[in-house]
């Protein structure tokens, strides 16, 4: 029972599992060392004499869990909506992450970037940097500075991508071992190295072999994209035709879970080998819908993935998606799966509120360990909400404000945002 000891009150809605939500009205979350303690309708006495912050008739929810976004594409957000994947990367985000060279350009890019997700309702987040070793490390460093507890990438690329931005595989292999070590000795607290090849389009066989000697080397982690685009998948059966299908190509390298920690974005097209394999290895998916709706790459069988069984998450995707809100990522993520239930696919059926909940919180936080949730023993990951400025006639309990938040919320409704039981400088 040792170690520092503060309480919040107030309305506590958390997920122990994808189908119900634990709700304690005007209850107690007690949180000892970084770590939840309980949840109390009732303080128990043992527990007197220590702070307690009230926040009445607020709701306090688990931090959210961002599995996929790229921080040098947030400065285009909301442009470019009119193609598709491939012709989206050439046309808007080669160009502009190539400007990462340049660190005062960076600079001015990341600290917005940073800034935004600090007032956030996001406490984790896997996000891609770009090919540029001192950019990613300035990424990282501002991150740090957040509070919030991040895994960040530098990006690898080798081929078919633009002269301007292409890495050599050697100095592409050197480059990240270099981050690695830079990252090491700089002892982060809140941020976290992770692989991140591109894709497989982007990534030679040999880099990939070299990516592998770094994973198994330093224990780490990666990150990647997967059956994104049909056009996508289409040109990994060119590049890797001894791949079984598009995981295969990062399954060969033992780069696709199973001893290296896995978050796939998109998964969009994953068939029925893929979706086995992923089940298998314990690979994560990053759920991005409103990124595969604006570049018209198509609807997840989300449905599928949690029916058997698999890790899912939410990703924002920006800047595929237009915002780092993911209250506005669940709510995308139930309307698609109604527009794919509704047009192509009634054996699949939408998604709940609860459900998408649950993968924006302990669903995706389970990449990162035991986060997002309040059972007992989680680290203690939290966002007060307070939705006063949403103004309504009629009673709603505690389950339908948590639904409208997920339509209608943004950084307004947040009071207080605690990460490992820290809390976050939100002005």
């Amino acid at each position: 029972m040792n170690g520092p000891v503060f309480i919040l009150k107030g309305n506590i809605v958390y997920s122990k599992d994808q189908n119900e939500l634990s709700i304690c009205e005007h209850g107690y979350l007690v949180c000892r060392d970084g770590q939840v303690d309980g949840v109390y309708q009732t303080l128990p006495f043992r527990l007197g004499g220590n702070p307690i912050h009230d926040f009445g008739d607020c709701l306090i929810i688990p931090g959210l869990v961002d599995l996929h976004i790229h921080a040098p594409q947030y400065s285009f957000r909301g442009l470019g909506m009119d193609m598709e994947l491939l012709e989206w990367l050439e046309t808007n985000t080669f160009p502009e992450e190539a400007k990462y060279e340049s660190l005062e350009y960076a600079r001015k890019a990341y600290q917005i970037f940073a800034d935004n997700m600090r007032r956030s309702a996001t406490t984790r987040a896997c996000i891609f940097g770009t090919v540029h070793r001192s950019a990613t490390l300035l990424l990282m460093d501002m991150m740090e500075k957040t509070g919030l507890d991040t895994m960040i990438g530098k990006v690898n690329m080798d081929r078919n991508c633009p002269d301007y931005i292409i890495e050599e595989t050697e100095e592409s292999a050197g480059e990240t071992l270099e981050w690695i070590r830079d990252v090491l000795h700089r002892k982060y607290k809140n941020t976290r190295p992770i692989l991140t090849p591109r894709f497989t389009p982007s990534c030679t066989d040999e880099l990939m072999e070299e990516l592998k000697k770094l994973q198994m080397r330093y224990g780490l982690p990666l990150q990647s994209h997967l059956s994104e685009n049909q056009g996508e998948i289409a040109w990994v059966k060119e590049l890797c035709p001894w791949a079984g299908f598009y995981g295969d190509a990062y399954d060969r390298f033992g780069l696709f879970g199973a001893d290296c920690p896995t978050v796939m974005a998109h998964c969009v097209y994953s068939g029925e080998q893929e979706i086995e394999r992923m089940k298998e290895n314990g690979v994560f998916i990053a759920h991005c819908p409103e990124s595969n709706m604006n570049v018209s790459s198509g609807i997840a069988p989300v449905r599928t993935f949690l029916e058997r069984g698999l890790r899912v998450g939410i990703g924002s995707d920006v800047a595929g998606g237009s915002t780092e809100n993911l209250f506005r990522a669940m709510a995308h993520a139930v309307q698609s799966s109604k527009l794919r239930w509704r047009l192509t696919d009634d054996s699949l059926e939408a998604l709940t509120a609860e459900e998408v909940f649950y993968m924006a919180t302990k669903g995706g936080g389970a990449f990162f360990g035991k986060v997002g949730s309040f059972e007992k023993g989680y680290e203690f990951d939290a966002v007060v909400l307070d939705d006063s400025r949403l103004k309504h006639p009629q009673p709603l309990d505690v389950r339908n404000r948590l639904e409208r938040m997920i339509y209608l919320a943004d950084e307004r409704e947040i009071r207080a945002k605690y990460v490992k039981g820290k809390e976050i400088d939100l002005t």
